[in-house]
């Protein structure tokens, strides 16, 4: 878990994870929706992909990055689990008259 936390972690990883959700990409096709240089969102692919948060798969002469569902609704799932820790009510103390 600490490394899709750590994957999470920066904006450029998280606006990747958005862009997926619409669909499979091309490498290249991610890349050109951003202004940085195509090795740093080849090392955010590379860290994405390190987390399990997305696979790729060669099609053609390309690869194609789709977003790993599986570890995303376990992230929620644990993400859900927190909030409800976080929810329980704290023990009253008894008041002595």
């Amino acid at each position: 878990m600490q490394k899709i936390y750590g994957a999470l972690a920066d904006p450029t990883r998280r606006e990747i994870l958005r862009i997926l959700r619409e669909g499979d990409l091309a490498a290249g096709q991610i890349a050109s929706q951003f202004e940085i240089s195509w090795p740093s969102v080849s090392r955010h692919l590379s860290v994405l992909s390190a987390a399990g948060l997305v696979e790729a798969h060669k099609q053609g002469g390309h690869l194609i990055y789709r977003l790993t569902t599986s570890v995303l609704a376990d992230i929620a799932t644990e993400l859900a689990e927190l909030a409800k820790l976080g929810r329980e009510p704290i023990p009253r103390q008894e008041v002595r008259r």
